[in-house]
């Protein structure tokens, strides 16, 4: 990839919720709004299929429809999906039909249906990459139990099978070892806690969630962040904080999903075996939410 071709994984790129009706049918009209709504926002793009997506529990029609959905609200150069599957060819497959869909990217886990060693990983990857589109890896290791290590990642960038990771470990001292390593990977945000962090090691992009319910903010804040304006980027960060923390939390989903209520967007109820927040946990995401929103925070 030369410095002139698009890189499409820069900048904000939301993982979309996606809105279900009170039947958990999938509301594609209004996913289609919400789309645009966040680049009328300001974000630079959307991920959907990603956890928020909750694509797990998606028909294939229905995983299929959210890209072409998306595409037509924001136009393909903006969607980057998540293509994960637990097989490979499964994987490749929901890749050629981004491609087809006319995405400019992907985002890729590493294989999760068991603990993966290297030339799992690889394989898995070198079959995604004859789909022929530009692929993000995406390292996750405390949920899929497979961590891309920095210098995995460096093999996996040197043989031309990604272009980009979304940076899920929570290690932010792992951005400058991959930096190291592999100088021309881009490092992506993967987790809304430590965004400040990782803007400021360098990460050329974020791959969000609470934009979803409060995008001109978190915008925003990235955009202060990787230029290096401390004096915008760490009240906001300071004041964010505890809503972004939920990201790295079990439960994100459905928090996420209920700032968007509160904020007056589509969050929504989630399909099982995801449950409704606890009493707690609700009241908690409540009160953060509330506290921003009257803080002047959108």
């Amino acid at each position: 990839m030369t410095a002139l071709e698009p890189r499409p994984w820069r900048g904000v790129l939301v993982a979309t919720a996606l809105p279900f009706r009170e039947d958990l049918s999938v509301d594609f009209d209004a996913y289609a709004e919400h789309c645009a709504w966040l680049v009328a926002s300001g974000c630079d793009g959307v991920v959907p299929n990603g956890s928020l997506g909750e694509y797990q529990v998606l028909t294939e029609a229905e995983r299929a429809r959210v890209v072409e959905t998306a595409v037509a609200a924001v136009g393909g150069e903006r969607v980057m999906p998540g293509v994960a599957a637990y097989g490979s060819r499964e994987a490749r497959r929901w890749a050629e039909q981004a491609r087809e869909a006319g995405c400019g990217a992907v985002m890729l886990l590493p294989p999760n249906a068991y603990r993966a060693d290297e030339r799992s990983v690889l394989a898995h990857y070198r079959e995604v990459a004859e789909a022929g589109l530009p692929i993000v890896a995406y390292n996750n290791p405390i949920d899929t139990k497979v961590d891309l290590t920095p210098k995995l990642l460096a093999t996996l960038h040197r043989e031309g099978l990604i272009q980009a990771v979304k940076e899920f470990s929570g290690d932010v001292r792992r951005s400058f070892r991959i930096n190291e390593l592999a100088p021309d990977l881009d490092v992506l945000v993967g987790a809304d806690d430590v965004l400040l962090e990782l803007a400021l090691a360098g990460a050329k992009g974020w791959v969000s969630g609470y934009p979803n319910a409060l995008p001109e903010s978190t915008v925003a804040l990235y955009r202060a962040a990787v230029a290096g304006d401390l004096a915008t980027a760490l009240p906001l960060y300071r004041s964010l904080h505890p809503l972004l923390r939920w990201d790295s939390k079990v439960e994100f989903v459905q928090a996420i999903k209920r700032s968007m209520d509160l904020a007056g967007r589509n969050g929504g109820p989630c399909r099982p075996p995801r449950m409704p927040l606890l009493p707690e946990q609700d009241a908690e995401v409540t009160a953060a939410t509330e506290r921003a929103i009257a803080a002047g925070l959108a």
